[in-house]
């Protein structure tokens, strides 16, 4: 194998791990995001963990983020606004990313 093979195939590697890093940094923030509106719905225990993975779930209906932003604003009912959810979430991702590489220096 070549120097320029190696290269190649070391920044494959690095890209699929970022990728896939990313994913499970998106997967986080919904799941953050999830717990934050079921708080909101007056959710806790077990009755909140279930809401957060239904909005992680909701993530997988469509590419981008607003699927999950028009689960939990209909689902908030008018208690906030999409946009609000929007911020949280932004707010949230750093959050998120920040939890992940925690865990991965333990």
């Amino acid at each position: 194998m070549t120097t320029f093979d190696e290269r190649e195939n070391a920044f494959e590697a690095k890209f699929a791990h970022d990728e896939e890093m990313q994913f499970k940094a998106e997967a986080r923030c919904n799941k953050l995001l999830g717990l934050w509106a079921a708080e909101q719905l007056g959710k806790t225990g077990d009755a909140a963990q279930d809401y957060a993975l239904s909005v992680v779930k909701a993530d997988f209906e469509e590419p981008g983020t607003e699927d999950v932003v028009r689960k939990v604003t209909a689902d908030l009912e008018g208690r906030v606004t999409s946009d609000t959810i929007r911020a949280k979430r932004a707010e949230l991702l750093p959050e998120a990313k920040a939890q992940m590489l925690g865990e991965a220096g333990s």
